[in-house]
């Protein structure tokens, strides 16, 4: 088996931004880089014959998975915002951690979910079982919160803090509490790692490091590298070469 990772991913027919990605590991652990999101994932190299469901946290530097080669995860990743409605707390618990599904949800939920997946066996319909549960949890939880939307766009746009609030309509104190909740960190944080993934997708379209820092909102090329050091734990040039 090659060494590479594989990698896969589909807009969820749940919507609200969520995505369904399948990732068969490689050797060595897989760099996991923070996006402001939650996920749900099954992955085949738990504890339990079954597999383990778990949640990942919104993270705020790189997490590296673990995972013998070949072996496979299956995730639905949710918008920043959209995962507390789904896993009934709020993401600043989750903040940079892996916990069991269990830990949140009833056991006996967890376990028959776990045993319809790998009942299924196939990676597609272990994404459409995970998305099953998040939609029976989204027709019972509040709508979203339309302010959520704002400040992602808000902070996409590179606004500080001060600007984001005028432009939703909330004192910074407030703004802070609800982005916690939300998004797992406070706004300065959520637009650092959304920016790092802006200038991530722009690197990899072959566009000079100079012009990806310009374009994507940073001081200069040097505060480029810095940050995503900072965010992802390794140079930007080696980052693009990790599939």
């Amino acid at each position: 088996m090659s060494a590479l990772s594989e990698y896969r991913e589909r807009r969820a027919l749940i919507g609200h931004g969520a995505v369904v990605w399948t990732r068969t590991a490689g050797t060595g652990p897989q760099r996991v880089l923070p996006d402001g999101c939650t996920d749900l994932i099954w992955s085949e190299a738990g504890p339990g014959p079954d597999g383990e469901l778990l949640v990942a946290g919104p993270d705020t530097h790189a997490h590296l998975a673990p995972g013998a080669p070949g072996t496979r995860a299956v995730g639905l990743r949710f918008a920043p915002g959209t995962g507390p409605a789904v896993l009934g707390v709020p993401a600043h618990e989750l903040r940079d951690l892996r916990v069991p599904l269990a830990a949140l949800w009833p056991g006996a939920e967890v376990r028959r979910l776990a045993e319809r997946i790998a009942t299924g066996q196939t990676a597609t319909a272990a994404g459409r079982l995970l998305e099953e549960a998040a939609f029976g949890r989204l027709r019972t939880a509040e709508p979203p919160d339309p302010v959520l939307a704002a400040i992602v766009a808000a902070a996409s746009r590179g606004s500080g803090v001060a600007g984001i609030a005028a432009d939703v309509g909330l004192g910074e104190r407030q703004l802070h509490r609800r982005s916690l909740a939300a998004f797992g960190y406070g706004p300065k944080t959520l637009g650092r790692v959304l920016r790092l993934n802006r200038a991530l997708d722009l690197a990899r379209t072959g566009l000079p490091f100079a012009e990806v820092a310009a374009t994507a909102g940073y001081a200069d090329q040097a505060h480029l590298a810095r940050d995503v050091r900072a965010l992802a734990g390794v140079p930007l040039g080696r980052l693009l070469r990790v599939p």
